[in-house]
């Protein structure tokens, strides 16, 4: 799944989502212990699937959050 198809998920299906690639990632690990996995990239690619919903999920919470006309804050600082 590309980032464009995350963005057009509402919020409910991208949790689903996030919880069906841990669930995976946790039968792999399982199924590693007693031989090599089939496909060890895979797990790679779920991290970072898990890491690319969470990011849209966190987006959208923090546009909600964020009052209409106001900047979103930048990191930095000093």
């Amino acid at each position: 799944m590309n980032i464009k198809e995350m963005r057009d998920l509402p919020d409910e299906e991208l949790r689903k989502e996030i919880d069906k690639a841990r669930d995976k990632i946790f039968r792999m690990r399982f199924q590693g212990k007693g031989k090599d996995l089939e496909n060890p990239g895979l797990l790679k690619l779920l991290k970072k699937d898990i890491a690319r919903l969470s990011t849209v999920l966190h987006e959208r919470l923090v546009r909600r959050a964020a009052p209409a006309g106001a900047a979103a804050p930048q990191g930095g600082g000093a």
